[in-house]
């Protein structure tokens, strides 16, 4: 299936859009959604970069439709040399037709071009489908195990 699509930087007029997204990658991913939660950490995404990037994909003939989304945050690390990345979310509605390739390359060489030496990302254990996806945009496995406390 031949699929034309348009990346571009989301901005704030599309919360509620990317609210929708957001509410099926947590169904999609087992994870609980709270939209207070997630609009007050989208928010300042959209408006610079200071804290890290948001792009959203759509149909060139329907850019007000969103087809998915991929975050982008900032960090910094002495492993990686100064700027890195995470890969905090991305999700496609429509799978199969390379969306999220072209979604997830256009987010890494954005990343590049905003000075980020790597990029980092997680996935649940049990998505081998998801891990394959990234495999086939060069990402490796690492022997790095993550652990998360809550801080307030």
């Amino acid at each position: 299936m031949s699929f034309v699509s348009f990346v571009r930087r989301a901005v704030t007029d599309d919360l509620s859009s990317l609210l929708v997204l957001v509410r099926a990658f947590c169904a999609a991913d087992g994870h609980e959604y709270h939209e207070g939660r997630v609009s007050a950490a989208l928010t300042p995404l959209l408006g610079d970069d200071y804290l890290g990037q948001v792009w959203v994909v759509s149909p060139h003939e329907d850019p007000s439709r969103l087809l998915g989304y991929a975050v982008v945050t900032w960090s910094w690390s002495l492993e990686s040399g100064g700027r890195d990345c995470l890969l905090d979310e991305i999700f496609v509605s429509e799978q199969g037709a390379g969306i999220g390739s072209e979604l997830l390359l256009h987010a890494m060489s954005r990343a590049s071009e905003a000075g980020a030496a790597a990029m980092f990302l997680e996935t649940e254990a049990h998505n081998s489908m998801v891990r394959r996806f990234y495999a086939r945009n060069g990402f490796t496995s690492e022997d790095s195990v993550w652990m998360r406390t809550g801080l307030g």
